[in-house]
């Protein structure tokens, strides 16, 4: 079972790395390139929205979220496109996952904002009564 896991992860990796070059590519539609650059920053993002140290929830962002996220954006770009990056995405794969700062950065901003409401929250109803 863990040998079917770790293909299955290889897999999804291969297919963010394949987004990374067909959202490039000009013969991808334009709203295909937008769910690919999420998906891509999203992927290598090296802070989850949903922590992994979370039980069950951490990981369901990685388990539900990008693979739905790689097979949507997957069927808005054309085949000859993805046949075409398939080798690049192999070969990108082999040096290593980027990191995506800026998405960090992002979820960061929302968690803060999360927080910031929830404490304005707890001031006005429940401090102030």
């Amino acid at each position: 079972m863990m040998d079917r896991i770790k293909k299955w992860a290889g897999m999804l990796k291969r297919k963010v790395f394949l987004l990374y070059y067909a959202y490039k590519d000009n013969r991808t539609p334009w709203y295909a390139k937008i769910f690919a650059i999420c998906v891509v920053a999203y992927a290598f993002s090296p802070i989850d929205l949903i922590p992994d140290f979370i039980p069950i929830l951490g990981y369901l962002d990685d388990v539900i979220l990008v693979p739905l996220g790689i097979a949507i954006t997957l069927k808005m770009i054309p085949n000859a496109v993805v046949q075409e990056h398939e080798l690049q995405a192999e070969e990108r794969m082999k040096r290593g996952k980027p990191k995506n700062w800026f998405a960090g950065s992002v979820i960061i901003a929302i968690w803060l904002a999360a927080l910031l409401w929830v404490s304005l929250f707890a001031y006005r109803y429940v401090l102030n009564e």
